[in-house]
């Protein structure tokens, strides 16, 4: 399994967030590969999951992919809570 942490820049934020996904899962007992990239590289690649916050990750729903939107990309609890139910 691909998961894709996307931001803007691809930058610290969407970093941040990988570290973040990489530990709810290690809490979840799964395990994937996890990459952060910006909003335009990630119209072009493939995953099985995409992650990231509503304002982003809501410009890659094209009805094909598996979006997870975020409220806050640092709560743990929240990435946890939605990751699980797509694993």
């Amino acid at each position: 399994m691909r998961i894709l942490v996307v931001c803007g820049n691809g930058l610290g934020s969407s970093f941040i967030m990988e570290l973040n996904v990489k530990k709810a899962l290690g809490e979840l007992g799964k395990e994937a590969e996890v990459e952060h990239t910006d909003l335009a590289t990630a119209r072009t690649e493939k995953a099985d999951i995409y992650l990231g916050a509503q304002d982003i990750i809501s410009q890659l729903d094209d009805g094909t992919r598996t979006i997870v939107a975020l409220e806050n990309v640092m709560n743990l609890e929240e990435i946890k809570e939605k990751l699980a139910s797509h694993l």
